[in-house]
């Protein structure tokens, strides 16, 4: 009966989402007790501000990973979005026709990625190492090396101001509007268990009836959109748009997923994980920026958790296959 217990309990819950928490629980508590200027209204809004655009590029991040694709491109087609916003408002579109105009230029962008990767049959690490500098490199032949400062108000104000009554930051709300509707598809709806199919084992997906080429065209689409999504916040928060925006940022967003227990291979991971550590990050380098630790630093910890990471995880799973047999029937041979 305990044995049955312990494989009902590992089964209800994700232990490595549950590390994460409780990881992530301990290093905000070390934050607040040992920490001056921590635990502040004014450091928790920059913060949560300060991870907007990670947040949400790490949306489709987990989509693409989980179907055994990989976007190198996002932080590249934030910046150029942000360039093609900027030019926009500079030449006096409104910004309600705007920004609709920068999101389908996005789809195009995630739309290259995916007709190279699902229909030409390329690798997706290679077809996004390319458009990673491409894209960019597009956005130094619109601006050049300078950048524009100069934004209507009404965006400004959604880069600086926070939710009425509260001290969250407005610039989090497309992360929280995306956030539940990203979760429900991948773990609660048809579109999500088409993934989870296609990154186990892609021929089996193929032959059960699943048009993996289309689903990972969407994919990438999708990517593209949130990534436009990312780069108008960018923009706003910031008040800038330069075609170095956002530069790295992929690594940190990759960084992010892959901690959150998203598997490598395809087929494995959920969002609830890579939220915990999303939070974990950020919370990891504004507690060492506040304690003055450097940002080659702070990567070198970012990455020490990562590898520590992966290797508590490979022993977790080996845990929980161990409790989840504890106890099963014992076949009898002959």
């Amino acid at each position: 009966m305990i044995a049955a217990s312990m494989r009902r309990v590992s089964a209800l819950f994700d232990p490595w989402s549950l590390l994460l928490a409780a990881l992530t629980i301990g290093v905000f508590g070390y934050g607040v007790v040992f920490v001056p200027n921590f635990f502040t209204a004014f450091n928790l809004s920059q913060l949560t501000a300060g991870v907007a655009e990670k947040a949400l590029l790490a949306l489709p991040m987990v989509l693409l990973i989980v179907a055994r694709e990989i976007d190198l491109s996002v932080a590249s087609t934030l910046a150029l979005t942000s360039v093609v916003l900027g030019i926009l408002l500079k030449a006096g579109l409104p910004i309600p026709a705007a920004i609709p105009l920068v999101i389908a230029i996005g789809a195009l962008l995630g739309a290259f990625n995916g007709t190279m990767v699902a229909f030409l049959g390329l690798p997706s690490l290679v077809v996004t190492l390319g458009t990673m500098a491409m894209y960019r490199g597009i956005g130094y032949i619109l601006l050049g090396s300078g950048s524009i400062n100069v934004f209507p108000e009404s965006l400004t104000d959604f880069g600086i101001d926070d939710i009425p009554g509260t001290r969250i930051p407005l610039v989090i709300t497309p992360f929280l509007i995306l956030a539940p509707i990203f979760a429900v598809a991948l773990q609660r709806m048809p579109f999500g268990r088409r993934i989870y199919a296609i990154g186990g084992n892609p021929p089996a997906a193929l032959y059960s009836g699943i048009d993996v080429r289309r689903m990972r065209f969407r994919l990438f689409v999708i990517s593209g959109m949130v990534c436009a999504v990312a780069g108008i916040v960018y923009t706003a928060r910031l008040a800038n748009a330069r075609a170095n925006n956002a530069l790295g940022m992929e690594l940190d967003v990759i960084t992010m997923v892959l901690l959150g227990g998203v598997s490598v291979w395809g087929g494995k991971g959920n969002l609830t994980g890579v939220l915990w550590a999303l939070v974990l990050i950020a919370t990891l380098r504004n507690i060492l920026g506040i304690s003055q630790i450097g940002g080659d630093a702070q990567g070198l910890v970012i990455g020490l958790l990562l590898i520590g990471s992966l290797l508590v995880s490979n022993s977790t799973g080996f845990l929980v296959s161990w409790l989840r047999n504890i106890g099963a029937p014992v076949k009898a041979s002959g």
